[in-house]
């Protein structure tokens, strides 16, 4: 049910979850939605005794030469509003394909920089009732599992910035009535009409299925249900994680066979994807169907030889799945330590260099034999090749090494495996 837009408990409502942070940014390009985002969070903010600082951030994208005065009008609105707020623009070439989602991640590149600059801590957008229903069509439409199918979150990292969709569950319809009511004339942006898009055109498609019952709030209750299956898996999965999953410190995983084969495919194919996430790098966490028909063939054929998935290679030995990092596929280059500094080293391992100096250098261990390793290790090594040759080795400016994997030699530098 959609809160009441001119009640301040709806408003609270609204917000909640942004009461408690130091300073707020607000994503507003001139659209009705995003103007009443704007109107609903001054109004919110006025009514309590210690609110969240507020600036506003509008972004001249360069794609349509309205888009300038777009940003003026917004400007001038927000400072009627006593809203700080600062004009942003994406310079410099524009892809002739992908504009859209070039112009997206240019979008948030602009706002988290402001953002650091501000202090602002989470970014308001005000994506509504219809756009979580047009993102659960589409998602339902390219073959999305539950974790896709419970559409848009209140909250998410996106481009490294936490993000907070208060409107979620507004229709665009009130938003809409709150900008009239506040004699705002929004800026009509002639893409949001264009075929040419998908999105528009499941926009577009909309009325016809509400005809039929399948309206926005019916799609945005699906998602919500979508979401407490996805929960309710992702618990059973994570339970299942900690007792068949034995990860070592080359980053390696063992998945014990038997009990993975006898879960139910939800769990055992969000279990996998959840290892192939954390050895392969974290490339491409959602190719679903990718992990789906790698755990149906481990489940009915086995594997009959090694297999290479989202950056891991996989192959059965001695009753277990053994996954490890695939070499040669986009493995990190070699990297300085700052010094009391840290870096996340190919998105799975944290290392820390916890001591002044700056000649420390992480690099891919590569061929190292085994002989070797157990000198460092005082014990024997079984892991993969594969995943001794990815691993990450820390050296000093003589060549001395402080760390392997997971493993630390000095006290100058920590390391930790990465699992969530």
């Amino acid at each position: 049910m959609t809160p009441d837009l001119d009640d301040a408990a709806g408003l609270e409502t609204l917000f909640v979850a942004a009461a408690g942070e130091p300073a707020l940014a607000l994503a507003v390009s001139g659209g009705a939605d995003s103007l009443a985002l704007m109107l609903l969070a001054q109004r919110w903010a006025a009514g309590l005794e210690a609110a969240p600082r507020i600036v506003v951030y509008s972004v001249d994208h360069g794609l349509r030469p309205e888009a300038a005065a777009e940003v003026a009008m917004v400007l001038e609105a927000a400072a009627a509003l006593g809203l700080a707020a600062r004009g942003l623009a994406w310079t410099g070439p524009k892809p002739e394909a992908g504009v859209q989602e070039a112009a997206r991640t240019a979008r948030y590149r602009l706002m988290g920089s402001a953002m650091a600059e501000d202090g602002a801590t989470v970014l308001l957008t005000a994506h509504h009732l219809q756009d979580q229903a047009e993102t659960v069509l589409m998602r339902m439409a390219h073959g999305s599992g539950i974790e896709g199918l419970k559409g848009m979150t209140s909250m998410a990292d996106i481009e490294g910035i936490r993000v907070h969709r208060p409107l979620l569950g507004v229709d665009p319809a009130a938003l809409r009535a709150v900008v009239d009511a506040a004699g705002l004339v929004p800026a009509a942006d002639p893409s949001n009409a264009d075929p040419h898009y998908e999105r528009v055109r499941w926009r577009q498609a909309m009325p016809q299925l509400a005809a039929l019952g399948l309206n926005a709030g019916a799609v945005a209750l699906f998602a919500t249900r979508m979401a407490e299956a996805d929960a309710a898996i992702a618990q059973m999965a994570d339970g299942c994680f900690s007792e068949i999953v034995r990860l070592d410190g080359f980053g390696a995983a063992r998945i014990e066979l038997a009990p993975f084969v006898g879960l139910s495919p939800a769990i055992s194919t969000r279990l996998l994807g959840r290892v192939l996430n954390i050895v392969g790098g974290r490339q491409k966490p959602r190719a679903l169907g990718a992990v789906e028909r790698l755990r149906q063939t481990i489940a009915e054929a086995g594997l009959a030889k090694a297999t290479t998935v989202l950056g891991c290679v996989i192959r059965i030995k001695d009753g277990a799945l053994v996954v490890a990092r695939e070499p040669g596929r986009s493995l990190p280059p070699d990297a300085l330590l700052a010094p009391h500094g840290e870096l996340v080293w190919d998105e799975r391992f944290r290392i820390v260099n916890a001591s002044p100096e700056a000649s420390l250098t992480a690099s891919v261990a590569d061929y190292l034999p085994r002989h070797r390793l157990e000198e460092f290790l005082g014990f024997k090594v079984t892991a993969p090749a594969e995943a001794i040759r990815t691993a990450p080795i820390v050296r000093d400016a003589g060549g001395g090494v402080l760390s392997l994997g997971g493993w630390s030699f000095d006290e100058r530098i920590k390391v930790q495996l990465l699992i969530d």
